[in-house]
């Protein structure tokens, strides 16, 4: 079936592209959604005429997606479960469980925005992918412990790694002058 699109979606197009996808897809997902009209002549004629007003609806929630994604820089969030010694959970964390700690934070957020593989079945801290607006995208950091005090001891040593990670990572900028100092004096003898 082929659509005009009528907002960005990944791995798919951009606003006012005319794809074709299977039928499923546009009728359970996009044309239900309002991200897509069949397209028709008249339909195409409908989006040319309020370009303008889709286009000018999408700044404006990227600009609100932006303003969001900002608040959101280096957010964490705390998820406190029951796991045995080997640090399995009993149960797992699920997309409900993360957009609650969100929420608990103070960001408004529903579940279809968080891109989440699998849920967690571990203790751990994990990077999680929230898509705010199809041009917008922000990581939030998940811990989930035991309890406060183990979060807290978890998170100063990812913090630790990250940062001994960073300094290897880091090249420094006397050993190259040194290896051609190194290199040059053999060729003089």
């Amino acid at each position: 079936m082929e659509v005009i699109l009528l907002e960005r979606i990944e791995r798919l197009g951009q606003m006012g592209d005319v794809v074709n996808v299977k039928n499923g897809y546009a009728r359970n997902f996009l044309l239900p959604q309002k991200k897509a009209l069949r397209k028709t002549k008249d339909n195409m004629a409908l989006f040319e005429s309020k370009r303008k007003e889709y286009e000018a609806y999408n700044l404006k929630l990227k600009a609100e997606a932006e303003q969001m994604a900002e608040k959101m820089q280096n957010l964490s969030v705390v998820i406190i479960r029951q796991a045995a010694e080997t640090g399995q959970l009993y149960g797992s964390v699920t997309v409900r469980d993360i957009c609650d700690a969100i929420h608990e934070a103070g960001f408004k957020l529903e579940r279809r925005q968080i891109n989440l593989a699998q849920p967690f079945k571990n203790l751990g801290i994990f990077d999680v992918r929230l898509s705010l607006h199809p041009d917008v995208s922000q990581t939030v950091r998940v811990n989930v412990a035991r309890s406060a005090e183990e979060a807290k001891r978890s998170a100063t040593k990812h913090q630790k790694r990250q940062a001994e990670e960073a300094a290897k990572a880091e090249p420094t900028t006397e050993a190259p002058a040194e290896t051609a100092a190194e290199e040059a004096k053999p060729a003089e003898a």
